[in-house]
């Protein structure tokens, strides 16, 4: 949490990898926690894989959705290059939480710019703490690949202002609602983001 008590949580990935779902489940649980709210996305093309990116602020009174270079307390990296893109916003003792499956957005495929060898690599190197981890093997394990989205809420849970157990409630409650068949592999997503190993 920020010195003004604001918690700044920048997601970002590539569209169709659930950043903005991320960013509305994260949004809704502060606001039913008390928090003052307040979020903006920015989708470039993000039903054909464009860059998707969305700031959340929360806290006591929060004046304005944008998180400004270096105020980020998390970074929630769906795709590494994207992560690697947006890890100037953090703070330095900021945490960047980033899925190694790697979905290259147009602008690569149509060579208008390269893909990083090792975007984590080069996260690291600037003195980040970053826990990355394949969200998407994890998901594909547990037998449907858009899980990915839950695994990682699951692993940034506990750098919240508010326990893992509130936001796996949310999560659940709103399949509930929807896709109650989908509760209980959800659940198994969570608790496997909150195991992921953070070291690869």
């Amino acid at each position: 949490m920020s010195e003004n008590n604001i918690t700044n949580i920048l997601v970002a990935g590539i569209g169709g990898q659930g950043v903005m779902t991320a960013a509305e489940i994260l949004s809704q649980t502060a606001l039913e926690q008390g928090f003052d709210v307040k979020k903006t996305e920015v989708a470039g093309m993000a039903q054909r894989g464009g860059v998707v990116t969305s700031h959340v602020r929360f806290g006591e009174r929060v004046l304005s959705p944008a998180i400004a270079p270096g105020e980020a307390d998390i970074l929630i990296g769906f795709e590494p290059a994207e992560a690697l893109r947006w890890c100037t916003h953090l703070r330095k003792d900021g945490v960047a939480m980033v899925n190694l499956l790697r979905q290259k957005p147009p602008v690569v495929n149509t060579g208008l710019f390269d893909y990083p060898d090792d975007p984590v690599a080069e996260i690291r190197q600037a003195g980040i703490d970053v826990h990355a981890f394949d969200a998407g093997a994890i998901a594909r394990e547990l037998g449907n690949p858009k899980l990915v989205n839950t695994v990682m809420l699951g692993a940034i849970s506990e750098y919240l202002p508010f326990s893992a157990e509130v936001l796996k409630s949310a999560i659940l409650d709103r399949f509930r609602q929807h896709k109650p068949k989908l509760v209980a592999i959800n659940e198994q997503a969570f608790e496997a983001g909150r195991k992921a190993d953070g070291t690869s």
